[in-house]
């Protein structure tokens, strides 16, 4: 059990049957009255948002979510095999539960996973990668002064807006936040 006077931000609590991290919390004393926590909580499964009040030394159960660094070896069919790098087990995830970011997944890649209940809750990826450029337009001579962007599709099949002059065969480092080019590696 965790106390409301104990939240901080990043703080999982259990509401519900459903795990809330804590996005922003307040202390609130009144003149008038008893003092209370104003939070902004953060739906862990569904990304969903909420405001809500607790009384001041109210206590919730705490969400245990269990941290694992995790290596990517290979995909099964739908599957993306993982290997647990303390213990060395095995586990298997779809692409659902990897999120968005299953795109930028390549082989003995590190990736941070969180579980509840045996429940995956996040897979985090690095925030940048470095990947292998497949497919591109050529860029002409010339093109690289107006600061333009075209697309490209790295090796893990990803599809990425690059400068002009980015040809095929470059490795070029990737923001997986957000999707953007950082630039050459």
């Amino acid at each position: 059990m965790i106390s409301s006077n104990d939240f901080r931000t990043g703080t999982s609590i259990e509401i519900d049957g459903s795990v809330w991290r804590v996005v922003e919390f307040l202390h609130v004393k009144p003149g008038k009255g008893a003092a209370f926590v104003r939070t902004k909580l953060k739906n862990v499964q569904t990304g969903s948002v909420v405001d809500r009040t607790f009384r001041a030394g109210e206590t919730l159960p705490q969400a245990v979510v269990e941290k694992s660094v995790m290596q990517y070896t290979y995909r099964d069919g739908d599957q993306y095999v993982f290997m647990n790098m303390e213990t060395y087990d095995e586990s298997q995830l779809s692409a659902k539960e990897i999120g968005p970011q299953v795109k930028y997944l390549k082989e003995e890649m590190e990736v941070t996973v969180l579980k509840w209940n045996e429940q995956v809750l996040e897979v985090d990826l690095p925030n940048s990668v470095v990947l292998e450029v497949t497919e591109t337009d050529p860029g002409v001579k010339g093109d690289t002064a107006t600061g333009g962007t075209k697309p490209a599709t790295v090796e893990t099949g990803a599809q990425v807006m690059v400068p002009l002059f980015i040809s095929i065969g470059e490795r070029i480092k990737i923001d997986t936040r957000n999707d953007s080019y950082l630039g050459r590696e």
